[in-house]
């Protein structure tokens, strides 16, 4: 296992590979990559399926090839074929992987073309159960956290030489959002990981929480960040709770920064299966973390970047919240801690700098 490291020309042509869900969780992610690319005049063609909306992440910086082209029962080998075609009139020289889902495809066509390729993990195996991985064709395992990089060292030993930690960078504010203006409410945005509300019973002890936060006549808003399956379940919990008066539900919004800079407290109500971008982004401006420990949890240092909580106890996230509420500038101080340890471990120059030598030795 090899960690970041120094910048490397790379003179070769890019294809990435990317689902629908991986363009729109990791769409900061994405835009930042794709700058950097163009800054090295790196040409880049995206494969990805009809229908995602790509232009907040490509601006005109990639070529777009859609797959499928038919959406219709048996045309898979119609398909793979003439996106072997037209990735052969780009004329490649390395393909990245940028999720799980996609990583069959991938094999098959750095098979075809006869091209290494580097493979993108973001989750623990327990969200993606089995990957396709070529060991002729696969040159690099690039991964977002310790905790998925020894998690995939564990279910496939024999490619743990392969796997490479590199930290998504973000862009981290200038001062603090955490109780920066005395004159507002206080505010908490809750986010689950992945942005779906698909559970109510993921939310259920936090509303209890915070429901006893406003009988001990604390004054504050929430805004819960997702949509999904279980929000009408979800708005039925607030009413009984009577809490409808100050929690919001909006759909997940970009820039994502703009939602974050407006809040306080990030809550982060249940493990993260999957390295969370919501998190890293509420760090970055500066708003005080509660979260959980458990899944993917390597932003999450208890009282350094975060406060935690059990997510299964309700006194427990009350005492939580109610500890950032009551000591505001201990607050301020974890949402500066958190900045500190992303200006120091997750700067986009280094995590540009990183991908490009992975690209240059895997094309090696």
């Amino acid at each position: 296992m090899t960690s970041e490291t120094g910048k490397s020309a790379f003179g070769g042509r890019l294809v990435l590979i990317a689902s629908q869900r991986t363009l729109f969780e990791y769409s900061a992610f994405l835009e930042r990559l794709l700058v950097g690319l163009a800054d090295e005049s790196v040409p880049v063609a995206m494969v990805c399926p009809p229908g995602c909306d790509v232009d907040m992440v490509l601006s005109g910086m990639a070529e777009v090839i859609r797959h499928p082209v038919i959406e219709l029962p048996f045309t898979k080998h119609l398909n793979r074929k003439l996106l072997v075609d037209r990735l052969g009139e780009f004329e490649p020289t390395i393909l990245h992987c940028l999720c799980e889902s996609k990583a069959a495809i991938t094999m098959y066509l750095a098979g075809q073309l006869g091209l290494p390729y580097v493979l993108a993990v973001n989750s623990l195996k327990k969200q993606w159960g089995r990957l396709g991985i070529s060991p002729k064709w696969c040159a690099e395992i690039v991964v977002p956290a310790k905790s998925i990089a020894e998690d995939i060292a564990g279910a496939y030993p024999q490619f743990a030489d392969r796997i490479k930690q590199i930290n998504i960078g973000t862009f981290v504010q200038r001062g603090t959002t955490c109780f920066g203006d005395t004159s507002r409410l206080a505010s908490m945005i809750v986010a689950p990981a992945g942005g779906g509300l698909d559970n109510v019973d993921d939310f259920e002890n936090l509303f209890e929480a915070v429901r006893h936060l406003l009988i001990d006549r604390y004054e504050f808003v929430v805004v819960v960040v997702g949509e999904g399956p279980a929000e009408m379940q979800l708005r039925k919990l607030l009413a009984a709770l009577g809490l409808l008066q100050i929690v919001t539900i909006v759909p997940r919004l970009r820039p994502w920064h703009s939602v974050f800079a407006a809040g306080d407290i990030f809550i982060q109500p249940q493990p993260a299966f999957s390295f969370n971008p919501l998190l890293l982004e509420a760090m970055s401006v500066g708003s005080a973390v509660a979260a959980c420990k458990g899944g993917v949890d390597d932003l999450i240092i208890e009282g350094r970047t975060a406060v935690v909580f059990d997510p299964q106890d309700e006194l427990s996230i009350k005492s939580t919240l109610q500890g950032l509420l009551d000591r505001r500038e201990s607050a301020r101080k974890i949402a500066k801690g958190a900045q500190q340890y992303l200006s120091e471990n997750h700067t986009v120059s280094r995590m540009i700098s990183a991908i490009l030598r992975t690209y240059y030795d895997a094309a090696k």
